[in-house]
């Protein structure tokens, strides 16, 4: 159960996002998904599901069954796992707009580094 609530931990910190909202995605209360996080109490299989689908992650990872390599990863990289997981929690309206704002930035002149 350690792993689990340690792997829980790292995934949310890795996206930027807190448990709060991680729980708020999975549809469960900050209390609940405290319980996890904590190692206090194990999600059964269909909520385990939904916590990997909303952290992008498989629950073998979650689970330590099959640890994910620790190869350093850039930046991007980084910034574009953020992003896949978030837009899932995005609605039809706003994943729209989101789309315009990224046409514009991938369209705008680049600016020297």
């Amino acid at each position: 159960m350690e792993t689990f609530a340690l792997n829980l931990k790292r995934r949310a910190e890795q996206l930027g996002i807190s448990n709060a909202e991680v729980a708020r995605r999975a549809g469960l209360s900050d209390r609940r998904y405290g319980n996890y996080v904590s190692g206090v109490r194990e999600p059964d299989l269909s909520t385990l599901v939904r916590i990997a689908d909303v952290l992008g992650s498989s629950v073998d990872e979650l689970l330590g069954v099959n640890p994910t390599d620790n190869t350093i990863r850039t930046i991007e990289e980084q910034f574009q796992d953020r992003i896949t997981v978030a837009l899932k929690a995005l609605k039809s309206e706003d994943l729209q707009r989101l789309v315009l704002m990224i046409e514009a930035l991938a369209s705008a002149p680049k600016q020297p580094t």
